[in-house]
């Protein structure tokens, strides 16, 4: 009886979906609208004849309709994308997030809710909608102009920056509140996870894929990729961390596979119907006498979305260095908010941190703001023109002078591939000694789980420890080496630009050789501190270490060449996965 009543409430949920994405088709608006107008009607606050009546297990559904939407924006998402994006996305997305926090936060403490209410509504409204921006440029036929490119770019840090403020509200609600401390070592571990998840990730999970998409059928590669997809999200889950995040970054891993788009043609259908349901399950938690209630926070709200957007995209892109009107047509692009807001809220009621009435209230302001996107993208350019002829004419000069300027202080030539070598370099130190730190937390973990507790060993937890340090330096040591390499190569660059032949005469070259030798020793110095702090529970004793670290440094010298190819097959496998362009077609079907 009960998978009878089940399958009743999805045909329902599904046929009056259906209907009203059909109708909002025909109108050329936002199907998304239509889901949660759905989700309305067969909501139990609307009209309660036609009610659902397993409501949990709709919920369920629409909670495997989201980790689904967050994979498929995963598989968007490119690490070469984000690499080229630039300082303009950084400046505008940080900038825009920012103040929509503080924004927000203050909105919901003027109308005297709740700090936890507040604080959710400020990170509601600060992160916009990639899918429905994309979709309103595709319509529009502006996916190719320079300002559509600047808010993709825009959406990719979003994204990033997103799940680290999942984290953090996470943090803040499990614990009531996070001091300057707690966020920084939040922030800390949440780092390192990524970092090691994506270069694990990105050597195997792209290869895997391949190799199962060139032996297999479709359904058994969607089954497999669908696999991967929840393991992953176990594991992250497992960590502490959202589930939401862990779709996002399977997805990105995948989305760096040859065989991406028969991924995206085989999920597409299965991503669609449960995200449909996860939109339907938004409506249903909308109550109309809400929306009449809270009319007032909903209007401020908006209009709080669309200037407060519009202002710091708009601000952000030009202090980049781009023209007024690329920057203004940016920041009306990003006016409305969506998915990962509706993600958010979904956080804050599944921590029972926040009111009933918020959820509501941000679905209303999204669905006026996704209204409102394709007429703001389509009145940018012409308000662009009319702003610029009302500026004053000093003005103007002024903006223009300052446009012309930041163009100019972009390196170019020899000084540009020197400072593309110095980060690159300072990128490779920083990489292999998260690695290496994070190889010895997790051979901490295991110890804490009792993976070395061996018989023989019982009364020797000296030994142990001792057993399990000794493996993590073993398997850290070719990141240890090229970590050491890579500093030494900074050094050396360093020393030969901040140490001009002039200075030290005779003893110039005796001057650099100290001072690129100087900054290896301290990479390794570091290295050791951050290993002996955040893994203290399998330190060794003072003599045992000294002579660990002993044997370390011989095995190190006679396997130097090993070490070093080691790394370099890992660093080019990983460097082939990032460079490869996509293949339009996989060859299979």
């Amino acid at each position: 009886m009960h998978a009878l009543q089940f399958i009743q409430d999805l045909a329902t949920v599904m046929l009056v979906a259906g209907l009203t994405t059909v109708i909002f088709q025909r109108l050329h608006q936002p199907v998304v609208l239509g889901y949660i107008i759905a989700g309305v009607l067969v909501g139990p606050h609307t009209f309660p004849v036609v009610a659902i009546h397993d409501e949990d297990s709709i919920r369920t559904l629409s909670e495997l309709g989201m980790i689904l939407l967050l994979f498929a924006l995963g598989l968007e998402f490119s690490i070469k994308k984000l690499r080229a994006v630039g300082s303009t996305a950084l400046v505008a997305a940080t900038g825009e997030i920012v103040l929509m926090l503080w924004l927000g936060y203050e909105i919901g403490r003027f109308f005297g809710w709740r700090p936890m209410d507040a604080l959710f509504l400020g990170a509601m409204l600060s992160i916009s909608s990639t899918t429905i921006i994309m979709k309103a440029l595709e319509e529009l036929d502006l996916k190719r102009e320079r300002f559509a490119q600047l808010i993709f770019g825009i959406l990719i840090v979003e994204d990033v920056l997103a799940i680290v403020l999942m984290a953090l509200l996470t943090g803040i609600a499990s614990t009531g509140g996070l001091d300057a401390s707690q966020a920084f070592a939040a922030v800390g571990r949440l780092t390192l996870f990524l970092v090691v998840s994506l270069v694990v990730g990105l050597l195997l999970v792209p290869r895997v894929v391949d190799y199962i998409a060139k032996v297999s059928r479709n359904d058994v590669l969607l089954v497999a990729v669908l696999g991967l997809l929840f393991g992953f999200c176990l594991l992250v889950s497992e960590l502490g961390y959202s589930v939401a995040l862990g779709a996002f970054m399977i997805g990105a891993m995948v989305g760096e596979a040859d065989s991406l788009v028969r991924i995206e043609r085989i999920v597409m259908p299965v991503r669609d119907m449960f995200s449909a349901i996860f939109f339907v399950a938004i409506g249903m938690l909308i109550d109309p006498r809400l929306l009449v209630d809270y009319a007032l926070p909903i209007t401020v709200v908006t209009v709080a979305v669309v200037l407060g957007k519009v202002v710091t995209c708009s601000f952000g892109s030009f202090v980049s260095g781009n023209d007024g009107r690329t920057s203004l047509r940016v920041g009306m692009g990003m006016a409305q908010i969506g998915e990962f807001s509706f993600v958010i809220a979904s956080l804050g009621l599944s921590l029972k941190v926040t009111s009933d009435f918020l959820y509501p209230v941000a679905v209303a302001v999204s669905s006026i703001t996704t209204l409102l996107t394709p007429y703001l993208i389509r009145f940018s350019d012409p308000l662009a023109g009319l702003l610029g002829r009302a500026t004053p004419r000093g003005v103007g000069g002024a903006l223009r002078a300052y446009t012309d300027w930041m163009g100019s202080l972009s390196l170019s030539g020899q000084g540009a591939a020197v400072a593309k070598m110095i980060r690159r370099l300072v990128w490779h130190v920083i990489i292999n000694m998260v690695l290496v730190v994070a190889v010895f937390i997790i051979m901490a973990f295991l110890h804490r789980r009792g993976m070395f507790q061996f018989d023989v060993l019982d009364g020797h937890p000296q030994v142990r420890r001792s057993l399990a340090w000794s493996l993590a330096a073993l398997l850290s040591l070719p990141m240890i080496v090229a970590a050491y390499r890579k500093a030494a190569a900074l050094g050396m660059v360093l020393a030969e630009l901040g140490i001009p032949e002039r200075i030290g005469g005779t003893y110039n070259f005796r001057i650099r050789g100290v001072l690129a030798r100087i900054i290896p020793l301290a990479v390794l110095w570091m290295l050791g501190l951050l290993v002996a702090a955040l893994a203290s529970t399998i330190l060794p004793p003072r003599e045992v270490a000294i002579v660990l670290v002993l044997i370390g440094l011989v095995l190190t010298w006679l396997l130097w060449r090993v070490l070093v190819q080691v790394h370099a097959r890992l660093q080019a496998a990983l460097r082939d996965t990032l460079d490869k362009p996509r293949s339009p077609h996989d060859g299979h079907a």
